[in-house]
């Protein structure tokens, strides 16, 4: 078996930075269900989300593990079989969620935590760039 690192270097590190990032997130607010839940409804306690925290929080947690899985399953075949195409998918998905969370924060009106998601979304945006 023969590992395809070269040329790879630069989307295998950021893959890899994608899995940390989603899995655990994910496997956060799967094994803290009760504790995300409750910080949640008080960060949207004054926003149209107010009513729909438990749905919105099932939500991002099941594109957040699918960002993840995605992440490694594009990892694993790029570093197989030098094929990207399960690397764009999880790349794509985790910008997506990505602007979920981000349009969670703007509506929550918590504007620094907006910005921290530019942070997660700039080298996402990079990884998409490198594997068009």
């Amino acid at each position: 078996m023969h590992l395809h690192l070269e040329g790879n270097y630069a989307q295998a590190i950021l893959l890899v930075f994608l899995i940390i990032v989603f899995l655990q997130s994910g496997i956060d607010k799967v094994t803290d269900w009760k504790g995300n839940l409750s910080w949640l409804k008080g960060h949207f306690a004054k926003s149209p989300f107010k009513n729909g925290v438990p749905f919105l929080l099932g939500t991002i947690t099941v594109m957040e593990i699918a960002s993840g899985l995605l992440s490694v399953l594009g990892l694993v075949h790029l570093l197989l079989h030098d094929n990207a195409v399960f690397a764009l998918y999880g790349a794509l998905v985790s910008g997506i969620t990505l602007l979920m969370l981000l349009l969670g924060q703007r509506v929550a009106k918590d504007y620094e935590g907006a910005k921290t998601i530019v942070i997660y979304l700039v080298p996402t945006v990079l990884l998409l760039f490198l594997l068009q």
